[in-house]
């Protein structure tokens, strides 16, 4: 389809694919930063939190935190694909989607996470999947135009 043949290169890096690229690391370094201070419990990050989010989050069953890590690092893995133009970072940010799908119907439709974490939760959670759909149709289109090997 996309293969290139001999003599072949692929297009140009377009710009925006380094702007995308560099704010998706951002992003989901955020991301990541998040789970792991959450799971090692950092003080100074989890001290914004009130008691019962903290019991909540800390009552995740393994399911759902393996789920959580899938969503954060496949989505830190698929940006760094961005930034190396690989197409394996439709797969990386395919992932997330499914780690992020689990993870937030446990959050919303097998536990109370709603009303522990408020309306500022939910739209947080909203902003994170618009982000996640778009990275990974983003990444689906740089591959098929050929800008990811």
């Amino acid at each position: 389809m996309n293969e290139m043949s001999a003599g072949e290169t692929r297009p140009k890096t377009p710009v925006h694919l380094w702007i995308v690229g560099v704010l998706a690391f951002l992003w989901d370094a955020m991301g990541a930063f998040d789970y792991l201070a959450t799971q090692l419990e950092i003080e100074s990050y989890m001290g914004q939190f009130t008691e019962e989010q903290l019991a909540y989050f800390y009552a995740f069953p393994v399911w759902m935190t393996a789920f959580w890590a899938i969503a954060v690092w496949s989505a830190l893995a698929g940006s760094i694909g961005l930034l190396l133009r690989k197409k394996w970072s439709v797969w990386a940010f395919g992932a997330a989607i499914v780690g992020l799908l689990v993870s937030t119907i446990y959050q919303f439709g097998m536990s109370n996470g709603a009303e522990i974490m408020g309306s500022v939760g939910v739209i947080f959670t909203i902003v994170i999947w618009v982000v996640s759909v778009f990275l990974l149709v983003y990444a689906m289109a740089m591959s098929k135009r050929g800008v990811l090997s």
